[in-house]
């Protein structure tokens, strides 16, 4: 399968909802993509390919959507897998970083002991809006001394702005669909 018949074979998987959730909002639903093998395999083949390219030692996966591709490039890839995770979720020691949301604010966490300075992460997550779940994941990698290389996405919203914040600090981003 070429690249552009892997990108057309996602797009037509993800499902377009009006005025979700609220008036004026196009929703795009991954969970259409999900439970296509073929569309599927094709994303994770994408964002795999990325991680390759950036030469990358472990592949980060934000909750939850980030898991569910995530695990399986870092499978792929023979990689560790290493879970970026809501507050309060994970039981040894941990580094926090809180960020802002559209109506409050988010605390995301990461065991300090899973990452080492020698570490190239690749952040992975479904969706990129205004950036700041990848930007709080960038800072936590970063605070324990590991390179993060890029981020992947199989959505960028353009309009929202997460392309230039994701870029003005310093990180590639690789999306597979832009809307």
């Amino acid at each position: 399968m070429t690249v552009k018949s892997r990108i057309q074979v996602i797009e037509e998987q993800i499902r377009i909802i009006k005025d979700f959730p609220k008036p004026g909002i196009l929703f795009r639903d991954i969970t259409t993509l999900l439970k296509h093998p073929t569309a599927m395999c094709a994303a994770i083949h994408e964002m795999k390919n990325f991680c390759e390219e950036k030469g990358a030692t472990a592949v980060a996966g934000v909750e939850a959507r980030g898991f569910i591709f995530g695990t399986p490039v870092a499978q792929a890839l023979e990689l560790p897998f290493i879970p970026v995770r809501k507050a309060g979720k994970l039981p040894r020691e941990t580094v926090s970083c809180s960020y802002q949301l559209e109506y409050g604010e988010a605390t995301i966490e990461l065991h300090k002991e899973d990452v080492t300075p020698a570490d190239r992460v690749v952040i992975i997550d479904d969706l990129l809006a205004t950036g700041g779940t990848l930007l709080a994941s960038a800072s936590l990698f970063r605070e324990v001394g590991a390179s993060v290389i890029g981020c992947s996405v199989v959505i960028n919203l353009n309009d929202l702005g997460g392309r230039s914040a994701i870029e003005n600090a310093g990180l590639e981003l690789h999306s597979i669909l832009t809307y």
